[in-house]
């Protein structure tokens, strides 16, 4: 397998759900290309953050002032424009 092969495979791989010869292509070719290894490390790392910043909410308070705080800074942009 070589890295655009694994790029194209990348979600399947994390996922578990390539067939037993991708997935001891990828795992191989991973152990031997720092890059694509860095790649995956990268996305893990990602999928983490955004399950994890999907746990947090706004407080509904807080939310409602942000919006109203944007829809009176695009309102203003609009006079100025």
């Amino acid at each position: 397998m070589n890295c655009d092969e694994l790029v194209n495979y990348l979600s399947d791989y994390i996922e578990n759900s390539l067939d037993e010869t991708l997935n001891a292509e990828a795992r191989e070719h991973l152990a031997n290309c720092t890059n694509c290894h860095i790649l995956l490390d990268t996305t893990e790392k990602t999928i983490t953050l955004c399950h994890n910043c999907a746990k947090q909410t706004i407080h509904p308070l807080r939310r409602g002032k942000i919006l109203s705080q944007l829809q009176d800074a695009l309102e203003h942009r609009q006079i100025l424009a």
